[in-house]
């Protein structure tokens, strides 16, 4: 499932939160492990606003 769209903070599980002192923590919910935006797992949900962007990309392609 390699697409343009497939990273962490594309997913439903990915969570941001501001550090104190400054710096974010990324977390998967889901897996509870720390990640990054740009990591890839093969568990990975899209979100709702993406689910609709992977579908107007294959209609036009």
């Amino acid at each position: 499932m390699a697409n343009r769209y497939h990273c962490c903070a594309t997913c439903t599980h990915f969570s941001a939160e501001k550090k104190q002192g400054g710096g974010m923590h990324y977390r998967c919910i889901r897996l509870g492990y720390e990640t990054k935006p740009a990591y890839i797992f093969h568990c990975w949900e899209p979100k709702g606003h993406v689910k609709k962007l992977m579908e107007k990309r294959n209609h036009s392609s």
